[in-house]
């Protein structure tokens, strides 16, 4: 009798990851492309904001602490609006600092941090770090849809993919773990599966919009950068003793869950994207 139940149960996990995936997909993609940039920065901060709670409730907040660190969240997002000429002066020094300093983080700090397995000895240093991942990739989200909705898309969908072969090929071919004092169920066979996934995808759209094929380079760097990301959320997760950041997805978790593997390339990709902008503004200021 326990087979049925196991096999029920995980088909109806399933059946409510993908209607929870639809109905994210089709209300992101209708605010991609129909609402404002100031609108569309308020819609994201709203699951920033939740994912500060969420990062509040991994890291040992009691409940005061939680809702002073998701104000602040909401207070500094409010800060960096765009579109706001009073806040103008303020958003381009903070979004440049937010996207440099998480670029640093993510090539320098975070593979020291997942090899070592470091804990946060303080709730400063917590806060710290999670506004780092939670900030820069929303100021990122809301600066790159001004290249085009479709460089949104791309890093989104790349990303998606990086994450859907590795956990089917690992499933298929996992043996040797990745990183097995973090988390268990990735492989490096899976983390294979992804690179070629996503080199395949990248090699497509090379040559149907004429791209250098340089650029298949910057997606594998995009797939790896993705795994560190989730990889270091697995960690967080680990260490509060906890499986889901969240319940407020269904069949998804929390909403961390979803943009783990986004924190760490979406600020790598505009800080790319938009370097000589921001040497600009340290120049010229």
């Amino acid at each position: 009798m326990d087979a049925p139940v196991n096999n029920w149960g995980r088909a109806s996990m399933l059946k409510n990851r993908l209607i929870t995936a639809i109905l994210l997909g089709t209300v992101f993609f209708g605010a991609l492309y129909l609402l404002s940039d100031l609108l569309w920065a308020l819609f994201l901060l709203l699951f920033i904001v939740i994912g500060a709670w969420e990062w509040g409730g991994l890291t040992g907040y009691a409940r005061t602490g939680r809702v002073m660190f998701s104000g602040a969240i909401l207070l500094l997002g409010l800060l960096l609006l765009p579109g706001i000429d009073a806040f103008e002066f303020a958003r381009q020094w903070g979004v440049v600092l937010l996207i440099a300093t998480s670029a640093l983080f993510w090539l320098l700090l975070a593979p020291f941090w997942l090899a070592r397995g470091w804990h946060f000895r303080s709730k400063p240093m917590s806060a710290l770090t999670g506004g780092l991942l939670l900030l820069p990739p929303w100021v990122a989200l809301v600066d790159l849809r001004h290249i085009g909705p479709e460089a949104v898309l791309v890093v989104m969908l790349t990303v998606s993919l990086a994450d859907s072969a590795a956990y089917f090929t690992g499933k298929r071919f996992g043996k040797r773990k990745l990183a097995p004092h973090i988390s268990p169920g990735k492989t490096w066979e899976g983390l294979i599966g992804a690179l070629v996934a996503v080199a395949l995808f990248a090699s497509v759209l090379c040559f149907s919009l004429h791209w250098n094929a340089w650029f298949v380079v910057g997606f594998l760097a995009i797939a790896i950068l993705s795994v560190m990301g989730d990889l270091f959320e697995s960690l967080i997760k680990r260490q509060a003793g906890k499986k889901d950041s969240g319940c407020i997805l269904p069949g998804h978790g929390g909403v961390l869950d979803r943009i783990d593997g986004l924190t760490s390339t979406l600020p790598l990709v505009a800080f790319y994207a938009y370097l000589p902008f921001y040497l600009s503004v340290l120049i010229v200021r």
